[in-house]
């Protein structure tokens, strides 16, 4: 078990707007030039990662995919 916090990017179908936002508010949101939406940002554990995805399960968005993002990829839209 560590302490350090791991960024995710989690990639959903369709845009979202910036009223999302306050549904993710330690995450950002970011426009993919696919349309779709990517959330990325730290996330402290497995069931903070969990949380994040019963909620866009919840709000029944379309969960495309969930990539742990190694340091400087970031700024890379869309990178895996």
């Amino acid at each position: 078990m560590t302490d350090k916090v791991t960024i995710y990017q989690i990639r959903i179908g369709g845009q979202l707007g910036e009223l999302w936002q306050a549904w993710f508010p330690e995450m950002t949101l970011t426009q993919a030039d696919n349309g779709d939406t990517l959330l990325t940002g730290p996330v402290v554990d497995q069931a903070a990662l969990h949380g994040l995805l019963r909620k866009v399960r919840d709000l029944g968005l379309p969960l495309i995919s969930v990539t742990q993002i190694h340091p400087g990829q970031e700024d890379e839209p869309g990178a895996p």
